[in-house]
């Protein structure tokens, strides 16, 4: 079964999704020629779906194929993902008429046009990303996560090739510490990820629940489970949940940006950093993605991923 996605508002897919491959492969989100290869879980049973594309960021159509079912569940909740995963329902629109009385974010807009922050499908796929990148680079946060999802996660095919469903909380919190060390995972992020499951498992931790909630209680409840800090819980609000509120201040990249952008590279306060970002309101998230582009773009000059 498939089905067509019009997009309101600027998205340029494949700058969006470019993230899911800038450090390294993700078994869980593949994208290549074009393409793009997810599982999704419906009644019981995993599913794979295609997302293509086609037209220019301002007048998209989204593709979503979800071969060998003809059931209309598997490709509502392909839809559904896909539109997460997207950002398809931010207002870019009005971010880039706030965007344009900064001088900075003015000028990258016609540079990153479309771009919309990456949104992770699932929130414990990203809170396990979360803990996989803690004090490492990222290249070798997503080798590690690639392992992970390698070993513990169920492959699926999908018109000939193999995607990796995210390994599910019920399988993580019954695997030895020490299986995990073998991924080279921390001693102590192996006991966050098997204790962040076991949480999940029993009920202590409803993650779906927290969709619904303000954002300090969001991240009250994350910074209450071992080995998740406020760090892990704004970048939940951000690319977890799509919160446009919301500015990691405390992230090393986004206050190297801001330094970059706003203060000729010399450092600012988180607190700084926030009472600026403030003055973008509900564009927080955007403005962020933005910035930290920028800088991807200004590391590669050659014009490479952002």
């Amino acid at each position: 079964m498939d089905a067509s996605l019009a997009v309101a508002g600027p998205l340029d897919v494949a700058r969006t999704l470019s993230r899911f491959c800038l450090w390294g492969e993700d078994p869980a989100n593949q994208l290549s020629d074009g393409v793009f290869r997810r599982a999704v879980r419906v009644d019981g049973r995993w599913c794979g779906y295609e997302l293509t594309w086609t037209g220019g960021p301002d007048d998209t159509r989204l593709q979503v194929s979800v071969p060998g079912t003809r059931g209309a569940r598997a490709l509502d909740a392909a839809l559904a993902e896909v539109r997460h995963v997207c950002a398809v329902d931010l207002d870019v629109a009005s971010f880039y008429q706030t965007a344009a009385a900064d001088r900075t974010l003015g000028g990258l807009i016609p540079r990153l046009y479309g771009l919309r922050p990456t949104l992770s499908p699932e929130p414990f796929e990203m809170l396990v990303g979360s803990v996989c990148a803690q004090q490492v680079n990222l290249a070798f946060a997503f080798t590690v996560r690639a392992r992970l999802v390698r070993r513990f996660g169920n492959p699926v095919r999908v018109n000939g090739q193999t995607v990796y469903a995210f390994p599910e909380p019920a399988a993580l919190a019954r695997v030895p510490v020490t299986e995990l060390r073998r991924l080279q995972l921390t001693l102590r992020k192996a006991e966050y990820i098997v204790g962040l499951a076991a949480r999940i498992v029993s009920g202590e931790l409803d993650l779906a629940a927290l969709r619904a909630r303000p954002n300090e209680e969001v991240i009250e409840t994350l910074t209450s489970v071992r080995g998740l800090g406020r760090w892990t819980a704004e970048w939940f609000l951000a690319r977890g949940l799509g919160r446009g509120d919301v500015c990691p201040a405390g992230d090393l990249a986004v206050r190297k940006a801001f330094a970059r952008f706003y203060n000729r590279g010399r450092a600012l306060s988180e607190r700084a950093i926030r009472r600026r970002a403030a003055r973008w309101g509900p564009h927080q998230n955007l403005a962020v993605h933005y910035l930290l582009a920028a800088q991807r773009m200004e590391a590669t000059p050659s014009g490479g991923g952002v």
